[in-house]
């Protein structure tokens, strides 16, 4: 659930809706819904491109460090 809240945390600093990120990472918008609503787990590459996206680290993203 931590990436949930990441996800959504972030992409409200960045004043984005969600469909700019979803286009940003190149994944279809209803996917992107479902990773910030917690409802879905994205895969390693969508991992990684969600971390340069937002420019953060992955472990940040997934919740095991609070350092970005």
């Amino acid at each position: 659930m931590k990436l949930a809240e990441r996800l959504k945390s972030l992409r409200l600093e960045k004043k984005l809706k969600q469909e700019e990120v979803a286009e940003g990472l190149k994944i279809a918008m209803r996917s992107y819904c479902r990773y910030e609503y917690g409802e879905r787990e994205p895969n390693a590459s969508v991992l990684w491109r969600m971390a340069d996206f937002f420019g953060v680290s992955m472990d940040y993203l997934v919740g095991r460090s609070d350092e970005r």
